[in-house]
């Protein structure tokens, strides 16, 4: 009998120099670096904004999406062993037993998306000096996106994987670490996750180039939160537990973090209704949307 399930037999590595792994995960995750500057890029070029300001956002974004996911992943998820070996959570490497290239191998979404946010408050603060969901409204675009590779990325090195299944199109883990069952058709959870990131990703573009999205302050940021971590919280579901302790919970430690996220973007889309402005196509300058009141509109007319 012909078996429609998919043996997932990739190696994680590209190839391996005396010791050290180049993986699909490294390089998906540069991938998605260099898609979200082109894409920012053209955005920052149709609203007339300096490129100067693009490239100061891509450093704080990158600095901040790596150590916002690696503490994340640190704190939230491993933290008993990260607890008596602090120096791990920096370095790439361990000595105990040997020396050995471990490579920044636990990073967290949720982490990385708090890191993310604090990196631009400061960036509104310190260079756009506008406010800080006018740049997280433009920034989470990318970031939808990277998503995407990032997750594509887990896909390559066989990792969250998703619980057994018997739909056709599960996918056998041949080279998944911590089951004692590899041959097990199981979801492709990191693949779901994938391809929402990458709709997210589309639902966005569409409200930025084709409505007037982007003069609602918060409104993209809002759309981004509400879309990313409601398909995280139901594909979770399908996960087996990052975590052994997370084996017996309702709700696993994704789930529970996923919350708190799309309450506040269902906030930002609230707040975004009555916080409008002007974005002028040439100039890119910011222009609040004032009503004239009817003795500033009979002085108009007065000095005419």
């Amino acid at each position: 009998m012909l078996s429609l399930f998919i043996n997932w037999d990739v190696s994680p590595e590209i190839f391996n120099l005396g010791g050290i792994s180049i993986r699909y995960y490294g390089l998906l995750f540069a991938l998605a670096f260099v898609f979200g500057y082109k894409i920012e890029e053209k955005m920052f070029k149709s609203e007339g904004l300096s490129m100067v300001w693009l490239d100061k956002l891509w450093i704080y974004v990158a600095i901040t999406t790596v150590i916002g996911a690696r503490l994340g992943h640190c704190l939230f998820y491993d933290w008993a062993y990260y607890s008596q070996h602090p120096l791990e959570i920096v370095l790439p490497f361990r000595w105990d037993p040997t020396f050995k290239f471990t490579g920044y191998q636990g990073l967290a979404s949720h982490g990385a998306a708090v890191g993310i946010i604090v990196g631009l408050w400061y960036y509104s603060k310190k260079v756009s000096k506008r406010s800080v969901f006018w740049i997280l409204d433009r920034a989470v675009i990318p970031i939808a996106l990277a998503g995407f590779f990032i997750r594509m990325g887990n896909l390559m090195n066989s990792e969250i994987i998703g619980k057994a299944t018997d739909m056709s199109w599960g996918f056998r883990f041949i080279h998944a670490s911590g089951i004692s069952d590899p041959l097990t058709p199981r979801h492709p959870s990191q693949l779901y996750e994938a391809i929402c990131y990458l709709i997210s990703f589309g639902i966005l573009m569409h409200f930025y180039w084709r409505t007037k999205a982007k003069e609602h302050l918060g409104f993209l940021f809002g759309m981004f939160l509400i879309l990313i971590f409601t398909a995280r919280f139901f594909i979770e579901f399908l996960k087996e537990p990052q975590e052994a302790w997370e084996a017996d919970m309702v709700l696993n430690m994704g789930q529970w973090l996923s919350i708190p996220f799309v309450i506040l973007g269902i906030g930002m889309m609230l707040y975004s209704k009555t916080h409008k402005v002007a974005v002028s196509p040439a100039t890119g300058a910011e222009k609040p949307q004032v009503k004239k009141s009817k003795e500033a509109e009979r002085g108009v007319k007065a000095k005419r």
